[in-house]
């Protein structure tokens, strides 16, 4: 290896890829459990430390009585029923202020001591603008919640869901160029059909933040139609003008949610495909054929979710299938374009 970009350059970047997949995790727990407005202030340094004491219990317990979650949903909590939701916000900031740290610290302890190449160094800094744009979206989405009704909303969910998911793909895209630096002749014809499957992978899951936000997936529980008969219904099309039923109304969000699964199984089964006709490298072949295993598998947990009415754990693997496939398709991106 050379003295820069070294291993321990490319276990710091996978560290930060799995920091980055633990806090997806927390944050959907988070989102399930409806823990997300249970801390209504920010304070970067002291609010790492958890209330201490029944004295500081009940002063963050009284100014969340101040917000409509509790004041129009949650008015019957007890003081332990706040505790078990304001626990999962919590690890949930404290594991964002970690990751802060673990990309932050090593990164000068790189730069000091010249480990970096002027191109890792450049697409570092975008790193960590991405993961400081992640917070601040982040304390937006939060505060939309905190105004008028109890419930965050689902475009800045979305914002807020789909940067974590690039900051992680980023993340690994510059890793594999440290561990693969040698490059190779680029598959135009396969890698084009890639970057399509990625665009409606990354499209798909703008929308499933979207029926996580609106609580679409409580609607609906039938498959593969919509309800019993019903391939598509009618409370899918109801707003005017039309196009709110493509971002606002939850009925019309979770058919588009749904039949972009199909388009997505589609891509992904054409890519492999397509794949049978090339000579390629093993690395280039197992990343298809983890393709096709884990969008089959990611299918088959959203069919679940749905039929199931998204019981807690059942969507918390729905949403680790979604970061392990685009972690797929972003290493398969890789492998033909590098």
């Amino acid at each position: 290896m050379k003295t820069k970009d070294n291993k321990r350059v490319i276990y710091w970047l996978l560290s930060g890829c799995l920091l980055i997949f633990i806090m997806v995790i927390v944050g959907g727990i988070t989102r399930l459990t409806d823990s997300g407005l249970s801390i209504s202030n920010y304070k970067l340094i002291t609010g790492t430390i958890p209330p201490i004491g029944d004295q500081e219990w009940q002063e963050a317990f009284d100014l969340y009585k101040q917000y409509p979650e509790y004041q129009k949903l949650n008015n019957h909590f007890t003081i332990e029923d706040f505790k078990s939701i304001y626990f999962w916000e919590w690890l949930h900031r404290v594991i964002g202020r970690t990751i802060g740290l673990v990309f932050i610290l090593p990164f000068i302890y790189f730069l000091i001591r010249k480990q970096l190449t002027k191109a890792t160094i450049k697409k570092c800094l975008v790193l960590l603008g991405l993961g400081a744009f992640q917070g601040f979206l982040g304390w937006y989405m939060v505060k939309s919640g905190l105004i008028d009704m109890p419930d965050v909303s689902h475009f800045r969910l979305a914002a807020h869901l789909i940067t974590a998911f690039i900051t992680f793909a980023a993340t690994l895209w510059v890793a594999l160029d440290l561990i693969y630096p040698n490059r190779k002749p680029i598959n135009k014809p396969m890698r084009n059909i890639i970057v399509i499957g990625y665009l409606v992978l990354i499209i798909q899951i703008i929308y499933g933040a979207f029926v996580a936000g609106l609580k679409a997936g409580l609607l609906h529980n039938h498959w593969p139609l919509m309800n019993e008969g019903q391939f598509i219904h009618f409370s899918a099309y109801v707003l005017e003008p039309f196009y709110k039923n493509l971002i606002e109304n939850p009925s019309g969000i979770q058919f588009v949610h749904r039949t972009i699964a199909y388009l997505v199984v589609f891509c992904i089964g054409l890519i492999w495909w397509k794949s049978k006709k090339f000579n390629l490298t093993e690395l280039q072949r197992k990343g298809v054929n983890s393709l096709i295993i884990l969008v089959l598998v990611q299918f088959v947990l959203g069919v679940f979710t749905i039929l199931l009415q998204v019981p807690l754990w059942l969507g918390i693997a729905h949403q680790i299938g979604a970061f392990f496939l685009l972690s797929a398709m972003t290493f398969t991106l890789h492998r033909f374009t590098k």
